[in-house]
């Protein structure tokens, strides 16, 4: 495995579980398909390619009963398909999918082949979420690269347990705060007292901010390296996708309170929600199994809003660890017409960490 944030000594808040991601929410599945070939200059059709899928099921790949869901945009240059019906119904009903921005209508139609396929609709229909960031700055994005296949991979090859960072999946041509971006994740253990133990899990597939702006664990990174060589980038015109798993019982009310807190942990590694930005963030619940029965009556428990508060912590401070993991995991990428766009340095990070005292 590549390493990791905490493995730098980056020092962050909270306890996180087993395997510091979103799979350690029992039942949580990942799989990604990741697309790259070519090299040079930009053939519309034929490349270079640097892009990919990633899937999540909330209950893994042999579960497909719905889990109830809330959502919130802290800015809205972006999309996240099917959340019309999360808002009317409270129920998410498949898998959530990440990819790039041209790609969503493929990821989608293909999602539905393969529910139709597999007997998984939930309706005799189904609105399938899919999220997605801009990756055409290193990608042939108008190439339609992405194919029902790669969908198919990604949601067949889920797994549990740690899963890749960095360019992999949906963040494959992804840029975060002008180093080489992608997908992250983390994961937090918290005690709500009289209630029991919960466990919360974020991916992210980052693809925002400019590189004055970064700040990881409170210390101005950005700023601290400015002579780092770097591509001049236009102004932001990046994304995050935020999608955050917990095993707590909530509501879909009380779980879109959750998603808002992710735009905290955004916040907190220096994005601002930028006009070109679509930062956009999922949440949902694996508890409550059986509360989408045909019943007339179905019976649910509900953490009470009072006991809420360590749930809105662990959530920004995974959504935080989620970014910087994104970042550390992510390798220098050469892309479409030779652009370079480099890794965030672990060695300059370091140094940088320790000026401000900032290791743990």
């Amino acid at each position: 495995m590549k390493p990791r944030a905490r493995d730098l000594g980056i020092g962050f808040a909270g306890t996180p579980g087993r395997f510091d991601a979103i799979t350690d929410v029992p039942g949580v599945s990942v799989g990604y398909a990741t697309i790259m070939r070519g090299e040079g200059p930009l053939v519309v059709g034929d490349g270079p390619v640097r892009t990919g899928v990633t899937a999540i099921h909330p209950r893994g790949l042999g579960c497909h009963e719905p889990v109830l869901a809330g959502w919130c945009a802290l800015n809205g240059n972006g999309e996240l398909t099917g959340t019309t019906w999360i808002d009317e119904s409270g129920f998410l009903e498949g898998p959530v999918m990440l990819t790039n921005t041209h790609s969503v209508g493929v990821v989608s139609a293909a999602v539905v082949a393969w529910q139709a396929r597999t007997g998984r609709l939930f309706q005799p229909y189904s609105y399938p979420v899919v999220g997605e960031t801009y990756d055409g700055r290193l990608n042939d994005i108008n190439g339609f690269h992405v194919t029902a296949a790669h969908v198919l991979a990604a949601i067949e090859g889920a797994t549990e347990g740690p899963i890749a960072e960095g360019n992999v999946g949906g963040g494959t041509g992804m840029i975060c705060f002008g180093f080489k971006g992608g997908t992250g994740t983390a994961s937090r253990r918290v005690e709500v007292p009289g209630a029991g133990i919960y466990t919360v899990g974020v991916l992210v597939q980052a693809n925002f901010g400019t590189r004055d702006q970064l700040v990881i664990a409170g210390v101005p990174v950005g700023r601290e390296l400015p002579d780092d060589p770097s591509p001049v980038l236009p102004a932001e015109q990046g994304s995050i996708i935020v999608v955050v798993a917990t095993d707590a019982p909530l509501l879909a009310h009380q779980l879109e309170r959750v998603a808002r807190r992710a735009g905290l942990g955004i916040g907190r590694t220096g994005g601002i929600g930028g006009n070109g930005s679509g930062d956009i963030m999922l949440a949902f619940s694996t508890a409550n199994l059986g509360a989408a029965t045909a019943d007339p009556l179905a019976r649910i428990e509900m953490l009470a809003n009072s006991r809420i508060n360590p749930l809105f912590d662990a959530t920004i401070q995974s959504t935080e660890e989620a970014i910087v993991n994104a970042l550390v995991a992510a390798e220098t990428m050469r892309g479409i017409d030779d652009l370079v766009i480099p890794a965030l340095p672990h060695d300059r990070l370091r140094e940088a960490m320790a000026r401000y005292r900032r290791r743990a």
